[in-house]
């Protein structure tokens, strides 16, 4: 059964899905939305999309698609992806799916209800360095993880960018942040209490970003990201014996372990797999109902209920306990 997916906005990020999706046998990108036909047309024609829509409704009122990848700014994934889900499509909504936890638990309701998948676009998750990551950590690799310490930044120059915006969600957390908050409670689960600073910018979202998380079992994560930083990426997990450091953990696009022992490093290569296929290729095999979504509710309202802590924190300069 081919998988047939319509997209949602005709953002820059959709790129790198159509790439990933494309090198896939088990679905097809049928159908773009954009809020002016003449933008989806024009879209659907450079990117060899057979349908093209005027308004998201018109996409989701096409009964032949089955799916939808949204990526709309971050204050509309919510909204349309109830949307979708009532008008009877799975969704695959682009990370972060919401800032307040009680929003992404609505949606998961909806998705429930509506007897449809619903799935938060972290497509590094589904990578094998992530998953090689995770067997070396239980494999006692590294010891006791006491420490993870991640970083994501790049320079926003246009102030057009949405994600300088705050109407739409912007901001650092909301962008490359969220990815140090998802790695983090990869390795580490749920945090108990966090502690964060900002600093602002554009027209009021934060543009650097700094925090640490407190995890049981006396883990602690402390991470940075930014919208007015040099472009960096990183991961290390740090033990009594040792740690794992990771120079690309979020693209993967060189993925590579970098196993620090005794005094000694070694390199750990990993197959280089497009992540927006295994993503892509993982929703549309659960919708055929051969496997499971990778990533579920549990994990999306963690995430959500992680963001909207760490917010809370670094807008009262006090540390936040989670229940």
């Amino acid at each position: 059964m081919l998988i047939r997916w319509g997209i949602i906005s005709t953002a820059q990020i959709n790129r790198k899905f159509l790439a990933g999706a494309r090198q896939s046998s088990a679905l097809e990108i049928l159908a773009v939305a954009s809020r002016k036909r003449e933008s989806a047309e024009r879209y659907a024609a450079d990117n060899g999309i057979e349908r093209a829509y005027g308004g998201y409704e018109a996409l989701l009122a096409d009964p032949d698609i089955d799916a939808v990848y949204i990526s709309l700014p971050n204050s509309m994934h919510v909204e349309w992806t109830v949307k979708a889900l009532e008008a009877g499509k799975h969704v695959l909504c682009e990370k972060p799916m919401g800032r307040r936890a009680a929003d992404v638990q609505r949606a998961f309701d909806v998705a429930d209800r509506e007897g449809r998948l619903l799935m938060e676009a972290f497509m590094y998750r589904h990578n094998p360095q992530t998953r090689r990551l995770v067997e070396l950590l239980s494999d006692g690799a590294v010891g006791r993880v006491r420490l993870i310490r991640s970083a994501f930044s790049f320079a926003a120059d246009d102030p057009a960018n949405v994600r300088l915006s705050k109407a739409l969600d912007g901001g650092a957390l909301m962008d490359v942040g969220s990815y140090c908050v998802s790695g983090s409670r990869l390795i580490a689960g749920e945090p108990v209490r966090v502690g964060a600073e900002q600093v602002t910018g554009g027209d009021g979202v934060d543009i650097v970003f700094a925090a640490t998380m407190r995890f049981a079992d006396d883990v602690l994560a402390h991470f940075d990201a930014g919208l007015a930083l040099d472009t960096r990426d990183e991961l290390e997990v740090v033990g009594d014996e040792g740690a794992l450091f990771l120079d690309d953990p979020w693209h993967c696009l060189e993925p590579v372990i970098e196993l620090r022992r005794d005094g000694t490093r070694e390199r750990i290569e990993i197959e280089v797999v497009n992540s927006y296929l295994l993503e892509a290729e993982n929703m549309s095999a659960a919708i055929r109902g051969e496997a499971s979504p990778l990533l579920g509710r549990a994990d999306a309202c963690g995430q959500a209920r992680a963001i909207e802590a760490l917010y809370e924190a670094a807008d009262t300069g006090r540390s936040v306990t989670l229940g």
